[in-house]
């Protein structure tokens, strides 16, 4: 079993205490028996792994072993939703951080300068958010004149257009930190690129491996009974 698994024994172990893979039945002496089912629940659940993570995957291979149906199809649905959301998400951001990487900003005028509240209803996020930022130095908005009230200048909205589209594309307050001040005397935009491509990538790898999973689990669960066509034309009305 593990061997055609690509498991140790001991995780062959870990995986059927943890309700992956279905009880094994015992031979006389007691020693464990593994058949098709079982083998067909480890390879699931590894492909369901890398497409949602261990917890998840643990979710959808229990609902599939204890009463396959509604619940089996409703946590699989949700997976595919969220990877729904993140392309959408990652579309956008790639989009916009193309877009952005182009505005030049010329001359700089006081009255060019946005409010914490202003910019932050200009991005749709909190003024919270925009403070945050700040604290974390990613973008530090300026005074016009000492003890004035803070201000973002036109150089500083494009730097948090550029934040908020990178963290809407999963990039992190490190990551950024260190990104920031190089793309202002850089402009290293082919590392945004290159990181959007690589998120890319990866949301391509967990639909496909999502996909393998959903379909080593559908040899493991009854077919569907079809429904009759009278009911599902009243369904519709």
């Amino acid at each position: 079993m593990a061997r055609h698994a690509g498991y140790s024994v001991q995780q062959v172990r870990n995986l059927e205490r943890d309700g992956v893979l279905p009880p094994a039945t015992r031979s006389p002496a007691g020693y464990r028996i593994y058949d098709e089912a079982h083998l067909r629940s480890a390879l699931a659940y590894r492909a369901l792994a890398d497409g949602t993570g261990p917890a998840e995957a643990k979710r959808i291979m229990h609902a599939a072993h204890a009463q396959p149906g509604s619940d089996l199809l409703a946590l699989l649905d949700a997976a595919h939703a969220r990877l729904d959301r993140e392309r959408r998400a990652l579309t956008l951001a790639k989009e916009a951080a193309a877009a952005i990487s182009g505005e030049p900003i010329d001359e700089v005028r006081p009255s060019d300068a946005m409010s914490v509240s202003e910019l932050a209803a200009a991005l749709g996020v909190r003024p919270s958010t925009l403070r945050h930022w700040d604290a974390e130095g990613l973008v530090v908005p300026r005074r016009a004149f000492p003890r004035g009230p803070r201000r973002y200048f036109p150089d500083d909205v494009r730097d948090a257009r550029i934040v908020h589209q990178l963290r809407m594309a999963g990039y992190g307050v490190a990551p950024l930190q260190a990104l920031l001040p190089e793309l202002r005397r850089t402009h290293r935009w082919d590392e945004v690129t290159t990181t959007l491509a690589a998120r890319d990538a990866s949301i391509n790898a967990r639909s496909r491996a999502l996909l393998d999973g959903a379909a080593a689990l559908s040899t493991l669960i009854p077919p569907t009974r079809a429904v009759p066509r009278e009911a599902a034309a009243g369904s519709q009305a």
